[in-house]
C-alpha cells in the first residue's frame, strides 16, 4: 500500500531531525513550520528543552497576518535573527523539518543569515 502525503512528510521530518541530533554540537535549532496561510520559526534549545525566540506571521505587531509570500518570510527570517541576538544566540542548527528547501523556507534562511545568525 502506498504512503499518503502526510506519512511521507513525517518520514521526510524524522530523517532531518535524526541527522541534526547526529551533527549537533550543543547549538540551538532554528526549527521552522510552515502552513498554506502562515510561517512561523522557534529557536529551540535542546539540551534544556526552552525556546530561546519565536516569531510568526501571526503576531499582530509584525503586519504580516495573513501574508504567505516570500517577503513575510524573508521579514520573519529577519526577526528571528535579531531576537536570537538579543538572546544571546550568534549560531543554530537549520531544521527545515520536512519542507523543501526552497521558496518560502529558503527565502527565511537566508535573510536569518543576511540578519547576522549563522545557520
Amino acid at each position: 500500500m502506498a504512503n499518503s502525503k502526510r506519512q511521507l512528510f513525517q518520514k521526510r521530518r524524522m530523517r532531518v531531525r535524526n541527522k541534526l541530533r547526529k551533527v549537533n554540537v550543543g547549538r540551538p535549532r532554528l526549527s521552522v513550520h510552515r502552513s498554506s496561510k502562515n510561517i512561523s520559526v522557534q529557536l529551540i534549545d535542546d539540551v534544556n528543552g526552552v525556546t530561546l525566540a519565536s516569531a510568526s506571521t501571526l503576531e499582530k505587531d509584525l503586519g504580516l497576518v495573513g501574508k504567505n509570500n516570500v517577503e513575510a518570510a524573508t521579514k520573519i527570517g529577519a526577526t528571528i535573527a535579531e531576537r536570537a541576538k538579543k538572546a544571546g544566540v550568534t549560531e543554530a542548527q537549520f531544521d527545515r523539518g520536512g519542507f523543501l528547501f526552497h521558496g518560502r523556507i529558503k527565502a527565511l534562511a537566508d535573510a536569518a543569515r543576511e540578519g547576522g545568525l549563522k545557520i
